[in-house]
């Protein structure tokens, strides 16, 4: 590496630089004489300028090149606009006796960190986007203004209405005959009056509760209250579809190869069928006891509480470690028995029934597994639509924090069973199935 005094000057092509300053010399170009000087101290010289302007598709500089004088053919001297700042100065040496208007400005190049004007730009950009945000808020408070405005004068006009009337009735009540022989006109006209102003007040009495339910149903409790009741629903509807994929799982598959296995020729061994469907009556009739409470807790909305239902269903969870640590075992077990052509053939059977709408057996073993992962997820949507005092928020939380803890010990047993089996993927083809490593 050459030290800074043997360093080499940078070479420009001379030749392309002159060949551009004839084009800038006989083309349409700006030119015309400007006062020059490099620097504050520097006497200023008269000079013939040519500015050369590139076409927008050619990646080249904006050149300004200086001569002598008009008549010059060599230019002096080149300077490179692009990148360059131009900035307006006030000629602070002017001659008293010039009558003509001198204008001074200078050419300068900035680093990256003294780019004021695209500094001032982009802040002028905010500035402009923050007037248009301005200018549509105000836009819609004069909208919303007009509304309330157009309101309060329906209901102005409507007030004076009645008060005219009631005056009307008290006018009329006022000045009725008091002679005995119409006392019997005189009680029918004051049971009219009653009317009218039990009539007045029941109307009065139903607008102030309208704008009461209004002003509720428009508050932010109301809206969080109906996202957890559309939550609720949507939990009892998931739960009413898992317990069908149960039974389906119980009714279609593991009670017919319980027949099967006590048959004269079993497709496969008791053994089999209680590894592959480990568990899965006992799901079955758990997630069937909970569908019934939560269906009970939707016949008395909108009061809903929760959390009694997930309290009696964590004790018993116990059953899904059981279910998933077996969940591979189960999957290896049956590609094993489908190597028999017997099972397999019977296998097919249960799975083309309607009830199955095209779904193996392999996808009902797998329901059980995203199941607590379901809970845990509906459990945080609640939470964020319960209030903090709200009766039912601690249990939540209670229950939201055991099946977490429940979920993460499930999936450390599932990699340590991963571990110790042999990923298998399986595809069907035509009646047989192939199994690869």
């Amino acid at each position: 590496m050459l030290s800074p005094k043997m360093q080499r000057s940078v070479r420009i092509n001379e030749s392309q630089l002159l060949m551009l300053a004839e084009k800038a010399r006989y083309g349409e170009h700006l030119f015309g004489p400007l006062y020059k000087r490099t620097s504050d101290n520097s006497k200023w010289q008269l000079r013939w300028f040519n500015l050369y302007q590139c076409p927008p598709a050619v990646v080249l500089q904006n050149l300004l090149f200086y001569y002598e004088s008009e008549s010059s053919s060599r230019p002096s001297g080149v300077i490179l606009l692009e990148g360059c700042y131009c900035e307006r100065l006030i000629a602070a040496t002017a001659k008293p006796k010039e009558t003509e208007p001198k204008y001074c400005f200078s050419i300068t190049y900035r680093r990256e960190n003294q780019r004021h004007f695209n500094k001032l730009m982009l802040a002028k950009e905010e500035l402009e986007h923050k007037h248009l945000h301005l200018l549509q808020i105000v836009e819609s408070e004069k909208t919303a203004k007009w509304q309330y405005t157009q309101q309060c004068e329906e209901l102005t006009t409507e007030i004076k209405k009645l008060r005219n009337e009631l005056c009307t009735l008290k006018k009329d009540w006022r000045f009725l005959p008091n002679q005995q022989s119409e006392e019997g006109e005189d009680s029918d006209e004051i049971r009219k009056i009653k009317k009218v102003q039990s009539f007045f007040r029941g109307w009065l009495c139903r607008r102030r509760w309208k704008q009461i339910v209004e002003e509720y149903i428009k508050s932010p409790h109301a809206e969080s209250m109906r996202k957890r009741n559309s939550l609720v629903f949507r939990m009892v509807e998931a739960e009413e579809e898992y317990v069908e994929q149960l039974n389906i799982l119980v009714t279609g598959f593991l009670r017919p190869f319980k027949m099967a296995a006590s048959s004269k020729m079993p497709p496969c061994s008791h053994e089999d069928v209680n590894t592959i469907f480990l568990n899965s009556e006992t799901l079955l009739f758990l997630h069937q006891i909970f569908l019934k409470g939560l269906s009970a807790r939707m016949e008395s909305w909108p009061t809903l509480v929760l959390g009694d239902l997930f309290d009696m269903l964590l004790p018993m969870l116990s059953i899904y470690q059981e279910y998933v640590r077996n969940h591979y075992c189960s999957l290896k077990v049956l590609s094993e028995c489908k190597q028999n052509q017997q099972f397999s053939t019977f296998l097919g059977r249960l799975e083309a029934k309607s009830t199955c709408q095209g779904r193996t057996l392999e996808t009902f073993l797998t329901y059980p597994m995203h199941q607590i992962p379901r809970y845990i997820v509906t459990l945080h949507e609640l939470l964020s639509h319960t209030p903090q005092n709200h009766v039912e928020r601690r249990s939540l939380d209670e229950a939201r924090r055991q099946l977490e803890q429940l979920s993460r010990q499930m999936q450390d047993e599932v990699g340590e069973r991963r571990g110790c089996l042999l990923d298998m993927v399986g595809y069907r083809r035509g009646n047989g199935v192939r199994w690869t490593r």
